[in-house]
């Protein structure tokens, strides 16, 4: 069955951990599904020009979600503070709970091929891009992290969609990250 689900939501400010088990509760019907091996993503493909981050295992689309980009979404990133988000195929690395924003995964950039090109130009290539949810401590009001791309390079969601990337993924999981 593909399910495609499309949530865009924001975070009250100060909401902290009451906001945390509101969106456990609502996710009640996702965790209380049996947790077989095809329930976890083995990949993640992001297509920058859609907005769009999917959750497969194997051929099976298990989620879609929107997202938000660096503020300047077009190409991939070349160089620190560019603003752009890589492109590329890169792996889930760490995972943060405790964050600047809500839920943070690392994503492998900068890998070999990134690397050689900023050496090439004699660049800083930049580093420590994640996906993650919105700002603990918004500094504009909910609904600008849901319209625009604010990112410094990241690739943002909601945090009821990151709930989900987050219970579904593991370190180790390729994520290719298209135009």
């Amino acid at each position: 069955m593909n399910m495609r689900l499309r949530f865009r939501s924001g975070v009250p400010a100060g909401a902290g951990l009451g906001w945390i088990l509101s969106a456990l509760v609502c996710a009640a019907p996702v965790l209380a599904a049996p947790m077989t091996a095809h329930w976890y993503a083995n990949r993640i493909v992001v297509r920058k020009a859609a907005h769009e981050l999917y959750l497969y295992h194997g051929k099976q689309l298990l989620g879609a979600y929107p997202i938000e980009l660096g503020l300047d979404p077009h190409g991939p990133k070349e160089r620190e503070d560019d603003f752009r988000t890589p492109e590329g195929r890169y792996v889930l690395g760490r995972r943060d709970p405790h964050s600047d924003y809500f839920l943070s995964i690392q994503v492998s950039y900068p890998n070999e091929r990134d690397l050689a090109r900023a050496k090439r130009h004699h660049w800083v290539p930049g580093d420590d891009i994640m996906i993650h949810g919105t700002p603990n401590t918004p500094r504009y009001p909910a609904a600008y992290y849901r319209t625009q791309n604010w990112t410094n390079g990241c690739i943002a969601l909601s945090d009821s969609n990151m709930i989900e990337v987050w219970m579904r993924t593991r370190p180790g999981i390729p994520i290719d990250i298209y135009p």
